[in-house]
């Protein structure tokens, strides 16, 4: 499958980021041991802000691709989602969208995440991650989507949207 990209799986689900305590090796235990690895859906992201929150749009152009992230979602259902956005490999930017409730729909090519709190302050900080997602996505990050640490996809910005900046 040409649309999936592998990712390695670490304490966290982010990869390069270990959690504490765990870059630690126990005493007895090979040294040479070697990731654990999968593939994921490759998609194209979008963030938009929505009132109270934000929607996170993830779009595939191969069919297979889109049933896997769609079965995945349906499996994953109601676990904390977060993102990584990634420079040249290194995550440069993490966020968990614990301050809101978030539901996945499937759409006929892909889904939508969409997180929003009836809180205020729970609101603001769902879009201002919105913003920085979106900034750095346009800027050439890519962004790993997680559901309780598992990836979901890994995608790429998609060209020809407008940005979610100045709207509210």
């Amino acid at each position: 499958m040409t649309s999936t990209m592998m990712v390695e799986r670490t304490g966290v689900g982010f990869p390069g980021v270990a959690s504490p305590g765990t870059g630690t090796v126990p005493f007895g235990t090979p040294t040479g041991t070697a990731g654990s690895y999968l593939m994921v859906p490759r998609c194209f992201l979008r963030f938009e802000k929505v009132s109270g929150g934000l929607k996170i749009v993830c779009t595939c152009e191969d069919r297979t691709a889109c049933g896997m992230l769609q079965n995945l979602c349906a499996a994953l259902a109601g676990g904390t989602i977060s993102c990584c956005a990634q420079w040249n490999g290194l995550p440069a930017y993490t966020c968990n969208f614990i301050t809101g409730l978030c539901r996945c729909e499937t759409t006929d090519d892909g889904i939508c995440i969409t997180c929003a709190s009836g809180d205020a302050k729970c609101a603001d900080m769902l879009q201002a991650c919105c913003d920085c997602l979106s900034c750095l996505m346009e800027a050439g990050c890519t962004c790993s989507l997680f559901i309780n640490n598992t990836p979901l996809c890994c995608g790429f910005f998609e060209p020809g949207k407008t940005s979610p900046k100045g709207k509210r």
